[in-house]
């Protein structure tokens, strides 16, 4: 978590303008959630967890809360979110959702920002269910950032694709190039 440091700290002082900033997660809960999760958080995300705040920061002050229950804008933690989205083994089913992918971000109208914990860097994946065809899943993915590091990046400098005067230029996102293998 050291390599991301000075970019946590950036961070930390933008978050704290946002009046929907939650107190960050403990160590217990992080381990906690990384268990019944199945898999450890990338380490940037775990940081931005540990020392910046249990959600209520970042794009729109609404990445949504690791733990503990419903944010306030009635939307589930992370962790149990996920859950929900895995189909149980033997589901009979056309759905599913790439292990390891965290969605961190509500958009709204069923869209979400997701982390890829598994990728080293991160990717922050954007899910797009309006865009699926037939039951074709992998036509619903895109690519938000290449890193989760830039991603912040281009949240700390007012550039993300949905800032009003870069979605206004008619701006698209690329498909997410693994999607079809991971699901």
């Amino acid at each position: 978590m050291d390599n991301f440091g000075q970019l946590v700290e950036r961070v930390v002082v933008k978050a704290a303008e946002s009046e929907r900033l939650q107190l960050p997660v403990s160590v217990m809960e992080l381990d906690e959630a990384e268990r019944r999760l199945g898999f450890r958080l990338h380490p940037l995300l775990a940081a931005l967890y540990l020392k910046v705040g249990n959600g209520g920061f970042g794009p729109m002050d609404s990445l949504l809360p690791l733990t503990r229950g419903l944010n306030r804008d009635g939307e589930e933690a992370v962790v149990d979110d996920y859950l929900g989205r895995i189909p149980t083994a033997g589901a009979v089913t056309w759905w599913s959702w790439p292990r390891g992918v965290l969605p961190v971000l509500d958009w709204g109208c069923g869209m979400f920002a997701c982390v890829d914990c598994r990728g080293e860097g991160g990717a922050v994946l954007h899910f797009d269910p309006n865009v699926i065809s037939g039951q074709d899943v992998s036509r619903a993915w895109f690519v938000e950032a290449g890193s989760l590091a830039e991603w912040l990046e281009t949240w700390l400098a007012g550039r993300g694709w949905y800032q009003e005067d870069v979605a206004d230029g008619g701006f698209a996102l690329p498909s997410w190039p693994e999607a079809s293998v991971r699901l």
